[in-house]
C-alpha cells in the first residue's frame, strides 16, 4: 500500500435527511476527510444493492448508504425497506469476498451535520486500516 493512498468512499444520501445533514456539515465548516463522493437520492430505499456492488467493481474502497432515521422517512416506510434489503445485501457482499466493514447503512437527520462528519471520518479510518479494495478489481 502506498503512503499516498486515500480511500474512495461512495455515499448514497437521502435527499431529505442525510444529504441535508452533509450540507449542514459543509456549511458549518465541520472538518471531515474528502474521501466521500456523495450521490443524492430521493430515499435510501431507492438504492438497489446492485448499485453497491457496481461501486465496488468500479474501484470504491467503501460504500455508505445514509437515510432518514426509522420512523422519520418522508416516504413513510422507505428506510424500513432499506434496513431489510441491506441486511441481506451485507451478507452477499461478504460472500463475494469483500470485508463487511467496507459497507455501512446509517441514519442521519438533517440536523445532524456533526454526526455525518463523524461517520465519514470513522469510515475513512476503518477503510484506511483495511487498505485498498483489491478483491473486486482482481475479478475485472
Amino acid at each position: 500500500m502506498s503512503v499516498d493512498w486515500k480511500p474512495k468512499i461512495v455515499g448514497f444520501a437521502c435527499r431529505w435527511c442525510a444529504y441535508a445533514g452533509a450540507d449542514l456539515a459543509g456549511t458549518s465548516r465541520m472538518k471531515y476527510p474528502p474521501s466521500i463522493r456523495l450521490v443524492r437520492i430521493p430515499c435510501s430505499c431507492r438504492v438497489d444493492p446492485s448499485f453497491v456492488v457496481r461501486a465496488f467493481q468500479r474501484g470504491a474502497d467503501g460504500v455508505l448508504v445514509a437515510g432518514c432515521h426509522p420512523g422519520d422517512c418522508h416516504y413513510t416506510t422507505g428506510n424500513y425497506l432499506t434496513r431489510r434489503r441491506f441486511s441481506l445485501a451485507k451478507r452477499f457482499i461478504q460472500y463475494m469476498g469483500i470485508e463487511p466493514e467496507r459497507f455501512r447503512v446509517e441514519w442521519v437527520s438533517a440536523a445532524e451535520g456533526g454526526r455525518f462528519a463523524g461517520l465519514v471520518e470513522e469510515m475513512t479510518e476503518d477503510i484506511r486500516k483495511l487498505g485498498p479494495n483489491r478483491k473486486m478489481r482482481e475479478r475485472l
